[in-house]
């Protein structure tokens, strides 16, 4: 939750604007410095600056709930719990398919089809809540510059040829799907801390990243003296912040 962006805190623009200009922009960045820090950044007194701290501190705490609450949401609504994989089986041992609001983690050797998976799902995504999608957008973090966008058309196609009839739908899907080709771990780390905002103004519904396993192998040799302390921050961090923006917006990551 500490992750979350001032501007969603409720604080006034002008003062977001100015905290940002001193890199100050989530509200872990702004409860991390000292009153002293706070009131020579924002030009506000003691006793405003503690008002703030206040503010923030309920904005980032996770709010409390029952169990009891938790079963009513999701008894309520049941398919908005997860997206359905339209594979069957799958789903049956997925209990309802990717679960809404928290982390899936795929694994498998090498060439057994992770990323044709990620692509189908993506597809899923963008259909109307009546066919078991999200009808919302898509993000896409691509590490091995493997997502290929003649696949997903051919996709989308072979799977839904009759929703898929024409040029314009297929256009609208693969605007829905926003793809970002980040080949570092701290280009996908600074992707990652800067998806608030665009889930909110793109509507997005699923965040893929394809994969995390790539770029760790590549940058992290765990035999180097101080590269598995690294690998566990970085691996720590993007959870961390990953995991927030699923529960935040409760959507599958």
């Amino acid at each position: 939750m500490a992750a979350k962006k001032l501007r969603r805190a409720r604080l006034s623009q002008e003062l977001c604007e100015r905290l940002s200009r001193h890199q100050i922009t989530t509200c872990q960045d702004f409860l991390c410095l000292s009153l002293l820090e706070l009131m020579k950044v924002t030009g506000q007194s003691y006793y405003d600056v503690q008002k703030l701290l206040c503010k923030v501190s309920r904005a980032c705490a996770p709010k409390m709930q029952t169990a009891y609450e938790m079963k009513l949401r999701k008894s309520a609504n049941p398919s908005s719990a997860f997206l359905s994989t339209t594979l069957h089986s799958l789903d049956k041992v997925l209990h309802g398919g990717v679960p809404c609001g928290s982390l899936t983690e795929i694994t498998s050797p090498p060439g057994c089809g992770k990323t044709q998976f990620c692509i189908m799902v993506s597809v899923l995504a963008t259909l109307p809540i009546s066919m078991g999608g999200l009808d919302g957008a898509v993000i896409y973090i691509d590490t091995e510059s493997a997502f290929s966008a003649e696949r997903l058309i051919e996709i989308a196609g072979n799977r839904f040829p009759a929703y898929f009839d024409s040029d314009e739908k297929l256009s609208y899907m693969t605007r829905s799907i926003h793809l970002y080709r980040e080949l570092t771990c701290g280009s996908v780390l600074k992707r990652i801390m800067s998806l608030e905002e665009e889930i909110i103004s793109k509507k997005v519904k699923l965040i893929i990243i394809d994969s995390v396993a790539s770029v760790v192998r590549k940058e992290f040799d765990t035999k180097l003296q101080g590269n598995l302390a690294e690998r566990s921050n970085f691996l720590a961090r993007g959870a961390s912040v990953l995991k927030y923006l699923a529960e935040e917006f409760s959507i599958p990551v």
